[in-house]
């Protein structure tokens, strides 16, 4: 058995609180991995073009406003 598997067992037999905080903490974990994907994308400029194009179409009017 794996690793990942015996933790997927453990997790099946958590009380339902206990598996909303993990999947609360799993979310976190998550959001911040995200968060750092973007900075090192903006940072390495892989995102200049997308960021470009963006102000384009918002000064040529193509927008909905919020």
């Amino acid at each position: 058995m794996t690793k990942i598997e015996e933790i997927k067992d453990a997790i099946v037999t958590l009380p339902d609180m206990d598996k909303s905080e993990l999947k609360r903490w799993l979310d976190e974990i998550d959001a911040a991995l995200f968060d750092d994907k973007i900075e090192a994308d903006a940072a390495s400029g892989k995102l200049d073009d997308l960021i470009a194009k963006a102000r384009a179409n918002f000064k040529a009017g193509r927008h909905t406003p919020l």
